[in-house]
């Protein structure tokens, strides 16, 4: 008889960050869980969580051990790492882990991108069954991508991750069999940019009945902002006078400067004046950062009550400010400035959504109607609902 499975993994609930255990009812598991310091039920998201902790899940196997089969992603909320099972790497495999991701740091790679290629490298080690690092070869890459990466559905985006992290070990290992120049990262998948019209972004604000939740939907499209520009900004850094934004060390470690809508003002001098915040513009409690999933649940409310079916992130209010600032004639080299793109080829994007010209183009069905009516003109009235 095969072990029940538990889930385990970090997540947001009331704001704050959490471990999440969940797995399908069973009176045995819960009785453990329930030995676990702190341990508490979510009746809204359904699942254990305990408090934070930097590294818990080895307290959650020793209790679970031989009643369940533990299963964990070390990914914080937001980001896509695979989950794993517990127990499956060896010591040395764990030290090695350990080592590379020091080498990562010491490469001033963000947090966010030693947490996802250390936790790519550490799954694709248990699948593995922890083979020596020197001994991996390119078939190996390519198993893990035909076995686990494809049929567990994740995005072009986390397999390309997962070739990075390779690339990574082949210089951290030097005695590897991994031949670099044969290794193919997947083409990036071109979608389009969703995007709201202007009049949709008002309905949008003013559907946002919460002061701090309309401030900040309304700073993030009036400036452009990635969501964690805006989760990271202080007060310090916006300048009413002069109407500009000062973005610190954002994606890249680039600082740059923003606009600041004169029609922001009145909101921003509102908000200031109700919530009073410490230090960021936005925050949880007083003088702490605000977390990205709570401005992503409160947005899917706003947009329901604005009605907006379009699939509406913190993202697509970034995409809607390129938009509109191209259709209003701005140039493709200041809004690339504003985004903080690197390269002009990322906000080249923009103009595949913003030609207004395209709309002008007559369908050929218009064409061959309006053609028609001109030449019978006794019959002017043409029309495909009429019944023939």
């Amino acid at each position: 008889m095969s072990l029940p499975e538990v889930f385990v993994k970090y997540a947001k609930h009331k704001d704050q960050l959490v471990v999440a255990i969940q797995f399908r009812y069973n009176v045995e598991l819960i009785h453990l869980i329930k030995q676990l310091k702190g341990r508490q039920w979510s009746q809204s998201k359904k699942f254990w969580y305990i408090p934070y902790a930097a590294n818990p899940f080895k307290e959650i196997a020793n209790i679970l051990d031989g009643k369940a089969k533990v299963i964990i992603n070390e990914a914080m909320p937001g980001e896509k790492i695979p989950y794993r099972k517990i127990g499956t790497i060896n010591e040395p495999t764990k030290a090695f882990i350990h080592s590379f991701r020091k080498y990562l740091k010491g490469k001033r790679y963000s947090e966010s991108s030693v947490r996802t290629y250390s936790g790519l490298l550490e799954d694709f080690f248990a699948f593995l069954n922890s083979k020596e690092p020197a001994e991996i070869t390119n078939r190996d890459v390519e198993l893990y991508c035909e076995d686990v990466l494809v049929p567990m559905h994740y995005s072009i985006s986390t397999q390309r991750q997962f070739i990075s992290a390779i690339k990574h070990l082949i210089k951290f290992e030097p005695g590897s069999k991994i031949v670099d120049i044969e290794l193919e990262t997947p083409g990036k998948s071109l979608y389009r940019p969703i995007v709201l019209s202007k009049e949709e972004v008002i309905d949008l604000l003013r559907n946002t009945r919460n002061l701090k939740h309309r401030a900040t939907l309304a700073l993030i499209y009036s400036a452009g902002l990635r969501i964690s520009e805006v989760l990271n900004l202080k007060i310090s850094d916006i300048d009413i006078d002069r109407c500009q934004v000062f973005i610190r060390q954002a994606k890249g470690r680039k600082d740059r400067m923003v606009i600041l809508a004169e029609s922001f003002l009145p909101l921003l001098q509102n908000y200031y004046t109700t919530y009073q915040p410490k230090e960021y513009f936005i925050e949880g409690a007083p003088g702490k950062k605000y977390s990205a999933e709570s401005i992503r649940s409160f947005l899917k409310v706003s947009c329901r009550r604005a009605q907006i079916k379009k699939h509406v992130t913190p993202h697509t209010l970034r995409h809607s400010f390129a938009t509109h600032l191209l259709e209003s004639g701005v140039d493709l080299r200041y809004i690339q400035v504003l985004l903080g793109h690197s390269r002009p080829e990322t906000t080249m994007i923009y103009t595949h959504v913003s030609r207004k010209d395209l709309l002008k183009i007559s369908s050929p069905l218009d064409t061959a109607l309006k053609e028609l009516a001109e030449a019978d003109k006794d019959n002017n009235k043409l029309l495909l609902s009429r019944n023939y």
